[in-house]
């Protein structure tokens, strides 16, 4: 963010007035997609005890492809609850209107990640080879023409209002232990991951920002995730923690 601070001289009071402006690409608008913390199109597995935060959503995949949550379908039938969820279940099966509402939500996720993918003129190509692992990045656009390995930890720097997008054109993949940072109040909502290929986050990893998948995201045993993942394949989780923190 660019801030411009001035004092402004009122009759009896001085008052400080701050204009600012964020860094980045425009936010990607998710639309119905935006209600779930994971949603999928072909199944969501779970190795418990996972931790999720947030309501979760099927389609056009039934509800027996909601694998190791223990459901239990709500007096009307259009949603569950689960043990290892705080907040609700939806599946394409469900009495309406959840069916119609996860069509809008598969519909939305396709959206977003057409338009995230879509962008232009990026802040950088190819960085590092795609072996990112140690580096620091300031809000902005980047671009792979292959597939991105974070070994060791990164940084994300920006404020509340800063935005980034990662282009990915392959794999994403983390190793364990491995964190993706924010600082300067960079928030996890403002950072898309738009990932052509399969993404797997490595055991006890702790992750930032939507992820934005054309195929499947594996988080792997105790891998923690803030922010949401909305994959057009599968999501696997491995006792593993996914919340909606911001």
């Amino acid at each position: 963010m660019l801030c411009n601070s001035f004092l402004k001289v009122a009759t009896v009071s001085l008052m400080a007035i701050s204009s600012c402006t964020a860094i980045g690409p425009l936010p990607v608008f998710l639309g119905q997609a935006g209600s779930y913390v994971i949603f999928a199109k072909s199944g969501i597995s779970t190795v418990p005890s996972s931790a999720i935060t947030g309501d979760i959503g099927l389609s056009p995949a039934a509800s027996p492809y909601l694998t190791g949550s223990s459901l239990t379908r709500s007096a009307g039938g259009t949603s569950a609850s689960s043990v290892q969820v705080v907040g609700s279940l939806f599946a394409a099966d469900f009495t309406s209107p959840t069916p119609s509402l996860l069509t809008t939500g598969a519909n939305s996720m396709i959206t977003a990640y057409n338009d995230a993918a879509g962008r232009s003129n990026p802040t950088s190509i190819n960085l590092a080879a795609g072996a990112i692992g140690g580096l620091t990045f300031a809000p902005g656009l980047y671009k792979w023409t292959s597939g991105v390995s974070i070994l060791s930890s990164i940084t994300l720097t920006g404020t509340a209002v800063d935005t980034w997008i990662f282009q990915i054109s392959g794999i994403l993949i983390t190793a364990p232990g491995v964190q993706v940072t924010l600082a300067g109040g960079a928030l996890p909502k403002n950072i898309v991951w738009v990932v052509t290929d399969a993404v797997t986050l490595g055991s006890a990893s702790k992750f930032n920002g939507v992820i934005l998948a054309a195929t499947s995201v594996t988080l792997s045993t105790g891998a923690t995730l803030n922010g949401r993942i909305l994959a057009q394949t599968a999501v696997a989780l491995q006792n593993a923690v996914v919340t909606v923190n911001f």
